[in-house]
């Protein structure tokens, strides 16, 4: 258990009870859905990894993206599913904190991995020639490693600031713990500032991997206009890719500009639904987009049907 400084044992997730009305519809609706994102990933991940001819850097980063999807999920829907159950949701300090690392480390892992496959792109499209000596297996592997060990190691610092503050009040007026919102029930004398520093400084650092995403994309436009090869190689691999990117920056972004400055008069249940669109939607989409779009993959999709149907 965690060196805990406060009294508080137990929160109450008082958001899920605005769901009270629609419980039983809202949890078949919740467990079709998270079976339907289980499998996409999963499905997108084996097909990956037993085909040779996608052991490529484009592929292996779209697994990983894929396992991050399982992982950010599995912090949300099954806690979820359960408080759908309960007549009062409840949920113990430490799980809070998990599940805050958790959410947080998923979606921050994402857009991390979203910058490493730009580089990616950009390298095959701006520097082809180079590609293969740059992009190399231990390169390949130091960027994966990059993209979840960095979000995970600033949220877990994260979460041990704020594992120290001592709580005045149990109540989340959420459907899931978010650490923000656990440091504001932090009591009066408690010292947040190193908490906001690095909650600014997180921000920034992943403010640059989002002018890092668009960097590579001016370089592969000015690329692309040259030739029509580059251009059609560009709508092949970097429209899926921009397609998830777009979902993820509004999602992250609007939940984000909401929980800070949000009004309290928008209904709880809409609330509810700005709070969870990172992880309805990229998780479902993004699987989607890469097995219709890329054509490695979707040839191995239509094999794999043709088969299993004869």
């Amino acid at each position: 258990m965690m060196d805990n400084a406060s009294a508080v044992k137990v929160f109450t997730l008082s958001a899920v009870n605005e769901t009270v009305t629609y419980k039983l519809t809202i949890f078949s609706l919740a467990l079709v859905y998270y079976c339907l994102i289980l499998f996409l990933n999963i499905s997108l991940i084996v097909i990956i990894v037993l085909d040779s001819n996608l052991h490529e850097p484009m592929y292996i980063l779209l697994c990983s993206f894929c396992f991050n999807a399982l992982y950010g999920t599995a912090g949300f829907y099954p806690k979820f599913l359960i408080d759908l159950q309960t007549t009062s949701p409840e949920i113990s300090y430490d799980a809070c904190l998990l599940q805050a690392f958790i959410m947080y480390s998923f979606a921050c892992s994402d857009l991390s991995i979203l910058a490493v496959m730009a580089y990616d792109r950009y390298l095959a499209i701006c520097r082809p020639l180079h590609y293969h000596s740059i992009m190399s297996k231990k390169r390949l592997s130091q960027l994966v490693c990059f993209s979840w060990m960095m979000p995970l190691s600033i949220f877990a610092i994260s979460i041990i600031r704020t594992s120290k503050l001592r709580l005045c009040s149990s109540r989340i007026q959420k459907i899931f713990c978010v650490n923000w919102v656990v440091v504001k029930l932090a009591c009066p004398e408690n010292e947040i500032i190193s908490n906001n520093i690095l909650s600014y400084a997180t921000i920034i650092i992943y403010v640059c991997h989002g002018f890092f995403i668009m960097w590579t994309y001016m370089h592969m436009v000015k690329t692309c206009i040259r030739s029509k090869d580059d251009q059609r190689k560009f709508m092949q691999t970097c429209v899926p890719h921009l397609t998830s990117l777009t979902t993820f920056l509004f999602t992250i972004l609007y939940d984000l500009m909401y929980m800070r400055f949000g009004s309290t008069t928008i209904p709880q249940s809409l609330q509810n639904f700005i709070a969870i669109e990172f992880v309805v939607i990229p998780p479902f989409i993004n699987p989607l987009i890469y097995g219709l779009k890329l054509a490695k993959i979707r040839k191995r999709i239509v094999y794999l049907l043709r088969y299993t149907g004869k």
